[in-house]
């Protein structure tokens, strides 16, 4: 089975029709087991999954990491820069700690930007 976890822009009243949905789904005895992260700007999404960020997740997810540390290492990067990394992955939900040891549960992360949505624009810096 492939945990993955769905990745969108979007506001409240996005993440309140999924809620809705999942639990209806739930109630009519539907397995429900899907994980979704809304971020509220796709600027922030990006920044959030920037290319970096993407190779640390999928470090963590094929070889698992049992600190920051051991990640910087192996990753070749500043040492606070991946504290800071695991922190920003982590408060998004796509990183978990268990004490020290970081882990990524998620096979595939998907991704969904609404352009019928709210009037968030990509500028460029």
């Amino acid at each position: 089975m492939t945990h993955k976890v769905q990745v969108s822009v979007g506001g409240l009243a996005d993440m309140g029709k999924r809620f809705v949905d999942a639990w209806t789904r739930a109630t009519a005895g539907e397995v429900v087991d899907e994980t979704h992260v809304t971020f509220l700007e796709v600027q922030t999404m990006f920044d959030t999954l920037s290319p970096r960020r993407i190779d640390l997740l999928r470090h963590v997810r094929q070889r698992g990491a049992s600190n920051a540390r051991e990640l910087a290492l192996a990753l070749g990067r500043d040492y606070k820069t991946v504290q800071q990394d695991i922190a920003t992955l982590e408060y998004a939900g796509l990183l978990m700690r268990d004490g020290r040891k970081v882990t990524a549960p998620w096979d595939e992360i998907q991704t969904n930007v609404s352009l019928m949505g709210s009037a968030t624009a990509i500028r460029a810096r």
